[in-house]
């Protein structure tokens, strides 16, 4: 059986200045910790605790920022913001600033929940050796935030999965009322879907009721078949098109612009005429609704249906280099490695 990453080349993911700034700062986030701290962040590199992530609210392995001194919260959250880019780094800072708006509310509506809605409920990660030409890893997570970056080589990065939610995705209450996180994730999408034609829409909306969430999951291997196909991109006008790739890059533009502008290369080498856009329920906002974009190599997935939708779901996630499997597989099989 053909795979994608068969068929596909991998990305270009020579990124030396990405390689430097991760491996000074979890360097610099180690060697902040205590003997028993640096034990709870790390991890081998090989292994299964390097593919587990996730975006709900649930507990994980690593170090919690709130069982770290202010000192040390710099420091981990520095590593993060080294995947990130400018406005990746802020919408981040921006989730994360959210738990506590999502407690005030939640106790507003008398819907406490079972989760301390707490802006240090974030656990950081290292897996392996920062640094070298081994293959080590690092990882930042929580409500709402999913990274997960691979270093081979001493040169090679890979960012993928990268995810980031928003709850609410529109503040209701308090100083910050009105404020909302990822709005062009949604709305571009919905001007998009707007924009078509009553025969495109039949295309391209393939359900009137959204699914509950992203259908790729939080699974190890995001399944090309999961996500819908929707309108292909030659079915759409040329303004159509270029709202589309705005879209696309945006997701890719959360990360550091080294990263962004590798992953783009890969995405451009594939070739734009094989994508294809997809939206599920109302196109009225308030509404729950989904879309995807999906292509031979990644998948771009959005839902915002739970919470009277405005409780949005976004990733982007690459079929073949997921957790940096293509370049972790080139790697080996130069080095010779057979585990």
């Amino acid at each position: 059986m053909t795979s994608i990453s068969d068929t596909i080349p991998p990305a270009p993911s020579a990124a030396p200045e990405a390689v430097s700034r991760m491996t000074a700062a979890a360097n610099a986030f180690l060697n902040t910790l205590r003997p028993e701290q640096r034990q709870v962040a790390s991890f081998p590199f090989k292994g299964d605790e390097r593919y587990a992530w996730a975006y709900t609210p649930i507990d994980r392995n690593g170090l919690t920022l709130a069982d770290m001194t202010r000192e040390q919260r710099d420091a981990a959250l520095t590593l993060m913001d080294t995947a990130y880019s400018e406005s990746g780094r802020n919408t981040a800072h921006k989730i994360i600033d959210l738990e506590t708006i999502l407690g005030e509310w939640e106790s507003i509506q008398k819907a406490n929940s079972q989760w301390d809605r707490s802006d240090v409920r974030y656990w950081f990660s290292v897996f392996g050796t920062p640094g070298g030409d081994e293959p080590w890893g690092w990882r930042a997570g929580g409500h709402h935030i999913g990274l997960a970056t691979t270093i081979v080589g001493g040169e090679l990065v890979a960012y993928n999965p990268l995810f980031f939610g928003a709850n609410p995705a529109k503040v209701m209450h308090g100083p910050h009322k009105g404020m909302r996180t990822l709005p062009e994730e949604e709305d571009w999408a919905r001007s998009l879907v707007r924009s078509l034609s009553a025969e495109q829409k039949k295309i391209a909306i393939v359900d009137a009721v959204a699914p509950d969430d992203i259908l790729t999951k939080n699974y190890r291997v995001a399944d090309p078949s999961a996500a819908p196909t929707g309108i292909s991109f030659s079915a759409l006008s040329d303004p159509q098109r270029e709202s589309l790739v705005k879209l696309v890059r945006h997701y890719v533009g959360r990360a550091a612009d080294d990263l962004a502008a590798n992953y783009w290369r890969h995405i451009e080498s594939v070739g734009m005429d094989r994508w294809s856009f997809a939206w599920a329920g109302p196109e009225e906002p308030g509404k729950g609704h989904y879309y995807a974009v999906q292509a031979p190599n990644f998948v771009v997935e959005y839902d915002n249906t739970q919470n009277g939708a405005n409780h949005i779901h976004s990733v982007l996630r690459d079929y073949g280099n997921d957790w940096g499997e293509d370049i972790l597989a080139a790697h080996y099989k130069h080095a010779g490695h057979h585990d």
